[in-house]
Protein backbone atom coordinates (compact mmCIF):
# COMPACT_ATOMS: atom_id res chain seq x y z
CA UNK A 1 0.00 0.00 0.00
CA UNK A 2 0.82 3.72 -0.50
CA UNK A 3 0.61 6.37 1.78
CA UNK A 4 0.95 9.26 -0.82
CA UNK A 5 -0.90 9.17 -4.32
CA UNK A 6 0.02 11.81 -6.80
CA UNK A 7 -2.33 11.90 -9.40
CA UNK A 8 -1.73 14.68 -12.38
CA UNK A 9 -4.10 14.60 -15.20
CA UNK A 10 -3.11 15.89 -18.39
CA UNK A 11 -6.16 17.61 -19.64
CA UNK A 12 -6.68 16.59 -23.28
CA UNK A 13 -4.13 14.37 -24.03
CA UNK A 14 -5.63 11.41 -25.57
CA UNK A 15 -3.76 8.21 -27.79
CA UNK A 16 -6.08 7.41 -30.11
CA UNK A 17 -9.53 7.55 -31.44
CA UNK A 18 -12.13 5.74 -29.38
CA UNK A 19 -14.03 2.44 -30.90
CA UNK A 20 -17.11 4.88 -31.32
CA UNK A 21 -15.39 7.80 -32.14
CA UNK A 22 -17.39 8.29 -35.23
CA UNK A 23 -20.54 8.83 -33.28
CA UNK A 24 -18.92 12.49 -32.32
CA UNK A 25 -17.61 12.95 -35.30
CA UNK A 26 -14.05 12.80 -34.71
CA UNK A 27 -13.35 9.91 -36.64
CA UNK A 28 -8.95 9.28 -36.68
CA UNK A 29 -8.02 11.60 -34.48
CA UNK A 30 -5.19 11.22 -31.95
CA UNK A 31 -3.53 13.62 -29.62
CA UNK A 32 -0.35 12.23 -28.84
CA UNK A 33 0.73 11.55 -32.80
CA UNK A 34 0.05 14.90 -33.69
CA UNK A 35 2.45 16.34 -31.04
CA UNK A 36 4.97 13.91 -31.22
CA UNK A 37 5.47 14.92 -34.92
CA UNK A 38 6.41 18.23 -33.97
CA UNK A 39 9.92 19.42 -33.47
CA UNK A 40 8.98 20.53 -30.07
CA UNK A 41 8.68 17.17 -28.50
CA UNK A 42 11.08 16.16 -26.26
CA UNK A 43 9.33 13.44 -23.19
CA UNK A 44 11.87 11.01 -22.41
CA UNK A 45 10.62 10.55 -18.92
CA UNK A 46 7.20 9.83 -20.06
CA UNK A 47 8.93 7.78 -22.62
CA UNK A 48 11.01 5.62 -19.86
CA UNK A 49 7.13 5.50 -18.00
CA UNK A 50 5.85 3.30 -20.76
CA UNK A 51 4.35 5.80 -22.84
CA UNK A 52 5.10 4.13 -26.10
CA UNK A 53 4.30 1.08 -24.89
CA UNK A 54 0.42 1.34 -24.99
CA UNK A 55 -1.23 -0.71 -26.50
CA UNK A 56 -1.99 0.38 -29.76
CA UNK A 57 0.19 3.49 -29.58
CA UNK A 58 2.06 3.51 -33.00
CA UNK A 59 4.00 6.67 -32.78
CA UNK A 60 7.60 7.37 -30.45
CA UNK A 61 9.75 4.58 -29.97
CA UNK A 62 8.66 2.19 -27.36
CA UNK A 63 11.01 1.51 -24.58
CA UNK A 64 13.57 -1.41 -23.92
CA UNK A 65 13.01 -1.58 -20.41
CA UNK A 66 9.71 0.80 -18.99
CA UNK A 67 10.42 1.73 -15.26
CA UNK A 68 6.52 2.84 -15.04
CA UNK A 69 3.28 0.59 -15.36
CA UNK A 70 1.40 1.26 -18.25
CA UNK A 71 -1.91 1.36 -20.09
CA UNK A 72 -4.91 2.36 -21.78
CA UNK A 73 -8.01 3.85 -20.38
CA UNK A 74 -11.19 3.77 -22.46
CA UNK A 75 -14.24 6.06 -21.42
CA UNK A 76 -17.74 4.36 -20.54
CA UNK A 77 -19.34 7.87 -20.23
CA UNK A 78 -21.34 9.20 -22.74
CA UNK A 79 -19.63 12.48 -23.51
CA UNK A 80 -16.32 13.90 -23.63
CA UNK A 81 -15.88 16.88 -21.84
CA UNK A 82 -13.97 17.59 -18.39
CA UNK A 83 -16.06 16.86 -15.70
CA UNK A 84 -17.46 13.70 -17.73
CA UNK A 85 -13.89 12.63 -17.53
CA UNK A 86 -12.54 13.83 -13.80
CA UNK A 87 -15.96 12.40 -12.94
CA UNK A 88 -15.35 8.76 -14.15
CA UNK A 89 -11.48 8.90 -13.05
CA UNK A 90 -12.87 9.48 -10.19
CA UNK A 91 -15.40 6.36 -10.33
CA UNK A 92 -18.53 7.53 -12.10
CA UNK A 93 -20.45 6.66 -15.32
CA UNK A 94 -22.67 9.53 -16.57
CA UNK A 95 -24.47 7.85 -19.26
CA UNK A 96 -25.73 11.12 -20.96
CA UNK A 97 -23.65 13.86 -22.14
CA UNK A 98 -23.75 17.00 -20.71
CA UNK A 99 -25.35 20.05 -22.98
CA UNK A 100 -23.93 21.94 -25.60
CA UNK A 101 -25.23 25.22 -27.24
CA UNK A 102 -23.72 25.85 -30.09
CA UNK A 103 -26.66 28.24 -31.37
CA UNK A 104 -26.10 30.12 -27.89
CA UNK A 105 -28.43 29.60 -24.70
CA UNK A 106 -32.38 29.54 -25.15
CA UNK A 107 -34.79 32.00 -24.90
CA UNK A 108 -36.36 30.16 -21.90
CA UNK A 109 -33.18 30.37 -19.75
CA UNK A 110 -32.00 34.16 -21.43
CA UNK A 111 -35.58 35.56 -20.20
CA UNK A 112 -35.52 34.02 -17.06
CA UNK A 113 -32.17 35.29 -16.70
CA UNK A 114 -32.77 39.16 -17.50
CA UNK A 115 -35.63 39.13 -15.29
CA UNK A 116 -33.90 37.86 -12.16
CA UNK A 117 -30.56 39.84 -12.50
CA UNK A 118 -32.11 43.17 -14.34
CA UNK A 119 -29.26 42.78 -16.70
CA UNK A 120 -29.43 42.35 -20.27
CA UNK A 121 -26.46 40.65 -22.12
CA UNK A 122 -24.79 40.80 -25.35
CA UNK A 123 -23.26 38.09 -27.83
CA UNK A 124 -24.54 34.31 -26.81
CA UNK A 125 -23.18 32.03 -29.02
CA UNK A 126 -19.58 30.02 -28.44
CA UNK A 127 -16.75 32.02 -28.71
CA UNK A 128 -13.15 32.13 -27.48
CA UNK A 129 -12.68 33.55 -24.36
CA UNK A 130 -10.34 36.03 -25.08
CA UNK A 131 -11.29 37.30 -28.67
CA UNK A 132 -14.96 37.66 -26.82
CA UNK A 133 -14.10 40.35 -24.87
CA UNK A 134 -11.85 42.19 -27.71
CA UNK A 135 -14.87 42.20 -29.81
CA UNK A 136 -17.87 43.16 -27.28
CA UNK A 137 -16.31 44.68 -24.75
CA UNK A 138 -16.22 48.36 -25.16
CA UNK A 139 -19.82 47.83 -26.15
CA UNK A 140 -20.40 46.02 -22.62
CA UNK A 141 -18.57 49.06 -21.38
CA UNK A 142 -20.55 51.43 -22.78
CA UNK A 143 -24.15 49.49 -21.89
CA UNK A 144 -23.30 47.77 -18.79
CA UNK A 145 -24.98 44.81 -20.48
CA UNK A 146 -22.79 41.09 -19.31
CA UNK A 147 -21.52 39.26 -22.03
CA UNK A 148 -23.11 36.02 -22.33
CA UNK A 149 -21.11 33.24 -24.83
CA UNK A 150 -20.65 29.80 -24.19
CA UNK A 151 -17.51 27.39 -26.03
CA UNK A 152 -17.48 23.34 -27.50
CA UNK A 153 -17.40 22.49 -23.66
CA UNK A 154 -20.93 22.27 -21.28
CA UNK A 155 -20.47 25.99 -20.34
CA UNK A 156 -21.97 29.05 -19.83
CA UNK A 157 -19.53 32.21 -19.29
CA UNK A 158 -20.17 35.04 -18.01
CA UNK A 159 -17.92 37.60 -18.50
CA UNK A 160 -17.76 41.86 -16.85
CA UNK A 161 -15.21 44.33 -16.57
CA UNK A 162 -14.30 44.58 -13.11
CA UNK A 163 -15.14 48.65 -12.78
CA UNK A 164 -18.36 47.90 -14.52
CA UNK A 165 -19.73 44.46 -12.76
CA UNK A 166 -17.69 43.81 -8.92
CA UNK A 167 -16.23 40.79 -8.83
CA UNK A 168 -18.50 39.93 -5.91
CA UNK A 169 -21.70 41.02 -7.77
CA UNK A 170 -20.75 39.26 -11.07
CA UNK A 171 -20.47 35.79 -8.99
CA UNK A 172 -23.74 36.39 -8.31
CA UNK A 173 -24.80 36.77 -10.91
CA UNK A 174 -23.50 33.35 -12.29
CA UNK A 175 -25.44 31.28 -8.99
CA UNK A 176 -28.36 32.70 -10.79
CA UNK A 177 -27.39 31.38 -13.87
CA UNK A 178 -26.60 27.79 -12.30
CA UNK A 179 -29.60 27.95 -10.59
CA UNK A 180 -31.87 28.31 -13.92
CA UNK A 181 -29.43 25.96 -16.05
CA UNK A 182 -31.36 22.84 -14.62
CA UNK A 183 -32.81 19.63 -16.30
CA UNK A 184 -32.13 19.46 -19.77
CA UNK A 185 -30.18 22.87 -19.68
CA UNK A 186 -27.93 21.76 -16.71
CA UNK A 187 -24.32 22.90 -18.31
CA UNK A 188 -21.34 21.28 -16.33
CA UNK A 189 -19.83 24.57 -15.17
CA UNK A 190 -21.17 28.60 -15.10
CA UNK A 191 -17.83 30.53 -15.60
CA UNK A 192 -17.41 33.84 -14.25
CA UNK A 193 -15.10 35.70 -16.13
CA UNK A 194 -14.10 39.20 -14.76
CA UNK A 195 -11.59 40.74 -17.03
CA UNK A 196 -9.78 44.51 -17.15
CA UNK A 197 -8.68 47.23 -19.40
CA UNK A 198 -10.32 50.35 -20.81
CA UNK A 199 -10.49 49.23 -24.15
CA UNK A 200 -10.47 46.34 -27.31
CA UNK A 201 -6.34 46.53 -27.09
CA UNK A 202 -5.88 46.57 -23.46
CA UNK A 203 -8.77 44.27 -22.16
CA UNK A 204 -7.15 41.00 -20.71
CA UNK A 205 -8.90 38.35 -18.15
CA UNK A 206 -7.78 38.41 -14.44
CA UNK A 207 -7.15 35.91 -11.94
CA UNK A 208 -10.55 36.12 -10.43
CA UNK A 209 -12.17 33.75 -12.58
CA UNK A 210 -14.76 31.49 -10.24
CA UNK A 211 -16.83 27.96 -11.49
CA UNK A 212 -19.74 27.28 -10.29
CA UNK A 213 -20.12 23.39 -11.36
CA UNK A 214 -22.76 20.74 -10.87
CA UNK A 215 -22.23 17.86 -7.54
CA UNK A 216 -21.32 14.58 -8.96
CA UNK A 217 -24.29 12.37 -8.94
CA UNK A 218 -22.99 9.73 -6.15
CA UNK A 219 -20.31 9.36 -4.12
CA UNK A 220 -16.50 9.80 -6.06
CA UNK A 221 -13.57 8.27 -4.44
CA UNK A 222 -12.09 11.36 -3.16
CA UNK A 223 -15.41 10.92 -0.59
CA UNK A 224 -14.73 7.79 0.20
CA UNK A 225 -10.98 8.90 1.17
CA UNK A 226 -12.40 11.74 3.10
CA UNK A 227 -14.71 9.10 4.85
CA UNK A 228 -11.68 7.09 5.52
CA UNK A 229 -9.64 10.16 6.84
CA UNK A 230 -7.37 10.48 4.41
CA UNK A 231 -5.79 14.01 2.82
CA UNK A 232 -7.37 14.87 -0.48
CA UNK A 233 -5.64 17.79 -1.97
CA UNK A 234 -6.86 19.74 -4.74
CA UNK A 235 -4.61 21.49 -7.55
CA UNK A 236 -6.09 24.07 -10.11
CA UNK A 237 -10.15 23.21 -11.07
CA UNK A 238 -10.13 19.99 -9.28
CA UNK A 239 -12.01 21.38 -6.54
CA UNK A 240 -14.36 23.62 -9.04
CA UNK A 241 -15.09 20.15 -11.22
CA UNK A 242 -15.93 18.28 -7.96
CA UNK A 243 -17.79 21.48 -7.01
CA UNK A 244 -15.59 21.02 -3.61
CA UNK A 245 -17.58 17.50 -2.60
CA UNK A 246 -14.65 15.21 -0.89
CA UNK A 247 -11.69 17.77 -0.72
CA UNK A 248 -9.91 18.79 2.51
CA UNK A 249 -7.60 21.05 0.73
CA UNK A 250 -7.52 23.18 -2.19
CA UNK A 251 -5.28 25.85 -3.88
CA UNK A 252 -5.84 27.66 -7.48
CA UNK A 253 -3.03 27.60 -10.22
CA UNK A 254 -2.36 29.95 -13.03
CA UNK A 255 -1.26 27.66 -15.55
CA UNK A 256 0.47 24.80 -15.87
CA UNK A 257 3.96 25.82 -14.77
CA UNK A 258 2.36 27.07 -11.29
CA UNK A 259 0.55 23.93 -11.03
CA UNK A 260 3.52 21.72 -11.14
CA UNK A 261 5.53 24.31 -9.01
CA UNK A 262 2.60 24.10 -6.25
CA UNK A 263 2.57 20.16 -6.71
CA UNK A 264 6.31 19.98 -6.56
CA UNK A 265 5.92 22.01 -2.61
CA UNK A 266 2.72 20.04 -1.77
CA UNK A 267 5.06 16.80 -2.38
CA UNK A 268 7.81 18.60 0.22
CA UNK A 269 4.81 18.21 3.29
CA UNK A 270 3.81 14.88 4.82
CA UNK A 271 0.39 13.71 4.35
CA UNK A 272 -1.35 10.37 3.87
CA UNK A 273 -3.64 10.15 0.72
CA UNK A 274 -4.34 11.86 -2.29
CA UNK A 275 -2.58 15.47 -4.38
CA UNK A 276 -5.28 15.56 -7.11
CA UNK A 277 -3.73 17.79 -9.83
CA UNK A 278 -5.27 19.15 -13.54
CA UNK A 279 -3.08 21.08 -15.68
CA UNK A 280 -5.44 22.92 -18.01
CA UNK A 281 -3.15 24.31 -20.30
CA UNK A 282 -3.06 21.60 -22.70
CA UNK A 283 -6.68 22.02 -23.37
CA UNK A 284 -7.36 25.07 -23.10
CA UNK A 285 -4.08 26.94 -24.66
CA UNK A 286 -2.87 24.36 -27.15
CA UNK A 287 -5.79 21.44 -27.93
CA UNK A 288 -8.59 24.22 -28.59
CA UNK A 289 -6.99 26.17 -30.14
CA UNK A 290 -5.53 23.66 -32.06
CA UNK A 291 -1.55 24.87 -31.61
CA UNK A 292 0.78 21.47 -32.11
CA UNK A 293 3.60 22.94 -31.25
CA UNK A 294 2.53 25.02 -28.05
CA UNK A 295 0.96 21.42 -27.04
CA UNK A 296 4.54 19.57 -27.62
CA UNK A 297 6.63 22.06 -26.03
CA UNK A 298 3.85 22.38 -22.96
CA UNK A 299 4.75 18.69 -22.68
CA UNK A 300 8.17 18.44 -22.88
CA UNK A 301 8.19 21.30 -19.88
CA UNK A 302 5.92 18.85 -18.17
CA UNK A 303 8.27 15.91 -18.35
CA UNK A 304 10.94 17.83 -17.52
CA UNK A 305 9.37 18.73 -14.78
CA UNK A 306 8.99 14.43 -13.77
CA UNK A 307 13.24 14.90 -13.64
CA UNK A 308 13.44 16.20 -10.18
CA UNK A 309 10.02 15.27 -8.94
CA UNK A 310 10.41 11.04 -9.65
CA UNK A 311 13.96 11.37 -8.36
CA UNK A 312 12.56 12.92 -4.99
CA UNK A 313 9.51 10.65 -4.80
CA UNK A 314 8.94 8.18 -1.51
CA UNK A 315 9.11 4.81 -0.91
CA UNK A 316 5.52 5.11 -0.26
CA UNK A 317 4.44 7.43 -2.73
CA UNK A 318 2.62 6.21 -6.25
CA UNK A 319 2.84 8.36 -9.60
CA UNK A 320 -0.28 8.47 -11.48
CA UNK A 321 -0.26 10.34 -15.19
CA UNK A 322 -3.44 10.34 -16.83
CA UNK A 323 -6.01 12.42 -19.09
CA UNK A 324 -9.91 13.29 -19.06
CA UNK A 325 -10.50 13.07 -23.14
CA UNK A 326 -8.49 14.07 -26.03
CA UNK A 327 -8.69 17.74 -28.24
CA UNK A 328 -6.38 17.32 -30.65
CA UNK A 329 -4.45 19.98 -32.13
CA UNK A 330 -3.85 18.84 -35.46
CA UNK A 331 -7.84 18.11 -36.21
CA UNK A 332 -9.24 20.67 -38.13
CA UNK A 333 -12.74 19.95 -38.76
CA UNK A 334 -13.99 21.11 -35.15
CA UNK A 335 -11.95 23.09 -32.44
CA UNK A 336 -14.12 21.13 -29.86
CA UNK A 337 -12.73 18.00 -27.76
CA UNK A 338 -12.00 14.85 -29.28
CA UNK A 339 -13.29 11.06 -28.45
CA UNK A 340 -10.17 9.27 -27.53
CA UNK A 341 -8.57 6.99 -24.86
CA UNK A 342 -6.33 8.29 -22.61
CA UNK A 343 -3.49 6.90 -21.07
CA UNK A 344 -2.27 5.59 -17.27
CA UNK A 345 1.15 5.82 -16.68
CA UNK A 346 2.43 4.64 -12.92
CA UNK A 347 5.67 4.99 -11.31
CA UNK A 348 6.92 3.70 -7.70
CA UNK A 349 10.67 3.95 -7.06
CA UNK A 350 10.26 0.25 -5.62
CA UNK A 351 8.47 -0.98 -8.34
CA UNK A 352 10.67 -0.48 -11.71
CA UNK A 353 10.41 -3.33 -13.79
CA UNK A 354 7.23 -2.45 -15.87
CA UNK A 355 4.51 -4.04 -16.96
CA UNK A 356 1.41 -3.45 -19.60
CA UNK A 357 -2.55 -2.92 -18.12
CA UNK A 358 -3.30 -3.61 -22.02
CA UNK A 359 -6.53 -1.33 -22.67
CA UNK A 360 -8.89 -1.33 -19.79
CA UNK A 361 -12.73 -1.22 -19.91
CA UNK A 362 -13.48 2.39 -17.62
CA UNK A 363 -11.23 5.82 -16.55
CA UNK A 364 -12.69 4.63 -13.34
CA UNK A 365 -10.06 1.79 -13.00
CA UNK A 366 -8.24 5.04 -12.08
CA UNK A 367 -10.39 5.01 -8.63
CA UNK A 368 -10.14 1.63 -7.87
CA UNK A 369 -6.85 1.63 -8.21
CA UNK A 370 -6.05 4.96 -5.77
CA UNK A 371 -8.67 3.83 -3.29
CA UNK A 372 -6.93 0.08 -3.01
CA UNK A 373 -3.60 1.68 -2.91
CA UNK A 374 -4.37 3.67 0.52
CA UNK A 375 -6.70 0.78 1.71
CA UNK A 376 -9.97 2.12 0.97
CA UNK A 377 -12.32 -0.30 -0.21
CA UNK A 378 -14.46 0.64 -3.40
CA UNK A 379 -16.47 -1.17 -5.88
CA UNK A 380 -16.61 0.91 -8.76
CA UNK A 381 -16.69 -0.28 -12.24
CA UNK A 382 -13.89 -1.44 -13.77
CA UNK A 383 -11.04 -3.28 -12.30
CA UNK A 384 -7.50 -2.41 -9.97
CA UNK A 385 -4.66 -2.26 -11.89
CA UNK A 386 -1.64 -3.96 -9.34
CA UNK A 387 1.59 -2.81 -9.04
Amino acid sequence: MMKRIFMIVLDSLGIGAAPDAAEFGDENTNTLESIVKSEKFYCPNMKRLGLFNIEGVNCGTPEDQPVGNYGRLREKSGGKDTIIGHWELAGIISEKAMPLFPDGFPKEFTDEFEKRTGRKFICNKPYSGTEVIKEYGEEHMRTGDLILYTSADSVCQIAANESIVPVEQLYEYCETAREILSGDMAVGRVIARPFVGTSSDSFCRTSNRHDFALSPPAPTMLDLLCGHGKDVIALGKIFDIFNGKGITETYKTAGNTDGMEKLRMISERDFSGLCFLNLVDFDMLYGHRRDVDGYAQALTEFDGFLTGFMETMRDDDLLIISADHGCDPAYMKTTDHTREDVPVLMYNRKNTKGRSYGTCEGFTCAANTICHQLGVESRFYGKTLDL
